[in-house]
């Protein structure tokens, strides 16, 4: 049997303001297998945020445990967070995050700054990236100078320049028009079939519905697990493989 990429056992989360104790996240229980497409929905208030925070080692629960590739990281230090988000997590962001001030290229080699690789090794795996986003023609372009949907892909060559084990992708469409947004989720999609474990945090319905499993947040708790069997693909290649009816090939 397959061992779970991620395992959160009784996750709680609270925070105390003033005289009042908001609950956030109240005992929830998530498995994620290495290679799943899970989209983590839910409206707002419903702890879907709180979730991603401690999946993404950005927050960590009051109670409960998580393992993640098999380390313990509900009870680590921010400093050995800050690690494993580098080493384990690639994060995808509505707004971008990309720095204004430098190139696609330097963009995308800053987490390997941290993870100790010299600038020609940096440049060299940045460029493969890009490449892969279809942004080869792009690398000494400044965020300013591409398109919404061009400032997307750079984000995601950063969050897959370290190999992580996951990609969180934060509301990735929220600031991007309809065609872009589609464009986006075909490289998730072609991403995902690559074998790359994707968790997708959305509020909208259309988004959801490119993954392979949705999980419904409601006052905290998780309401709803399923597999989605009406996956919409928009990946030119992986729809005319699922036309075709052959399997995705896994690499």
């Amino acid at each position: 049997m397959q061992q779970a990429l991620i395992e959160i056992s009784e996750i709680g989360r609270k925070y105390v303001i003033g005289a009042e104790t908001i609950h956030a996240l109240k005992s929830v229980s998530l498995q994620i297998k290495k290679g799943e497409f899970v989209a983590l929905m839910g409206p707002s208030g419903s702890g879907k945020s709180t979730l991603m925070n401690i999946l993404g080692c950005l927050d960590t629960p009051t109670s409960g445990t998580y393992i993640l590739n098999g380390i313990h990281v509900s009870e680590m230090t921010d400093d050995e967070l800050a690690e494993v988000r580098n080493k384990e997590i690639g994060f995808v962001f509505q707004t971008f995050n990309l720095l204004p001030r430098s190139s696609s290229l330097d963009n995308v080699a800053l987490p390997l700054i941290y993870a100790g690789f010299n600038k020609q090794t940096r440049h060299e795996k940045a460029l493969k990236v890009l490449e892969s986003v279809g942004l080869g023609n792009r690398v000494d372009h400044k965020p300013n100078e591409l398109s919404g949907g061009q400032r997307q892909r750079v984000a995601v060559a950063r969050a897959l320049i370290n190999e992580p084990s996951i990609i969180l992708a934060d509301e990735p469409t929220g600031n991007l028009d309809t065609k872009t947004s589609i464009e986006i989720m075909g490289l998730l999609e072609e991403i995902h079939s690559n074998g790359n474990t994707i968790i997708l945090v959305t509020h909208e319905e259309d988004i959801a519905q490119h993954a392979h499993r949705i999980v419904r947040m409601r006052d905290g708790i998780i309401e709803d697990d399923y597999l989605n069997e009406n996956i919409k693909n928009v990946s030119p290649r992986l729809a005319a493989l699922r036309e075709k009816g052959d399997d995705f090939e896994i690499l």
